[in-house]
């Protein structure tokens, strides 16, 4: 469907709104079968732009749940300056908005708490497991060692050996006191040779201007 998809999207016919019915099977089936289509999706959210008559609110929060297992790259921002302000104020959009802040400001105690309430996650194959692949980019760009209690807790309460897994994923390792080296301070620390080269008419000025 991608390749028919993405003919649909060349040239004036991106913009025809007799398409919407087969773009929105298309985002039905990224949900289910775990694929994206940045392009396609945003191709949806402008044609509900021109014609909001045909604006499906399932559809939107489709598109932005895809959107937050793209994180950290900024697809969720362009497709939510892509609904109409009023739209963002309707369930679920609000509610996904509040993931997404959750998300974005760090705080994934609180998303895995809040994302209990929402239904239409079930709907989005490999969700979770996407968000954890963001926590695990946060965990790496900001830790060096992490409680491996605490990274079950950013990791949304997942047991030891799915904890375990995710380490072995990207390559962490964890020690008997139940600690996780994200990172090898040795490999970290280098030493740098630095090389300062001073001519003798660079002294001279020095030294002429201190007279």
């Amino acid at each position: 469907m991608r390749a028919t998809v993405a003919s649909l999207l060349r040239g004036i016919d991106r913009y025809n709104p007799e398409n919407l019915a087969t773009l929105e099977r298309y985002v039905q089936l990224q949900a289910q079968e775990n694929t994206y289509d940045i392009e396609a999706n945003l191709a949806v959210l402008k044609l509900y732009q021109f014609n909001p008559n045909f604006y499906q609110t399932d559809i939107a929060a489709l598109i932005l749940l895809k959107a937050l297992t793209n994180l950290p790259h900024t697809d969720f921002i362009l497709c939510k300056c892509l609904i109409d302000s009023n739209r963002l104020n309707e369930m679920p959009i609000s509610r996904i908005l509040e993931l997404a802040e959750d998300l974005e400001t760090c705080n994934f105690q609180r998303f895995w708490e809040e994302l209990r309430d929402i239904e239409m996650i079930g709907a989005v194959t490999g969700f979770e497991d996407s968000i954890r692949k963001f926590v695990c980019h946060v965990v790496a760009a900001t830790f060096q060692t992490i409680e491996l209690e605490k990274l079950q807790e950013l990791l949304g309460s997942i047991t030891d050996n799915q904890a375990q897994q995710w380490a072995n994923k990207y390559g962490w390792t964890l020690n008997n006191e139940g600690v996780v080296f994200v990172t090898n301070q040795e490999e970290n620390i280098k030493t740098k040779n630095i090389t300062e080269k001073i001519t003798f008419e660079s002294v001279a000025a020095i030294m002429a201007s201190s007279r």
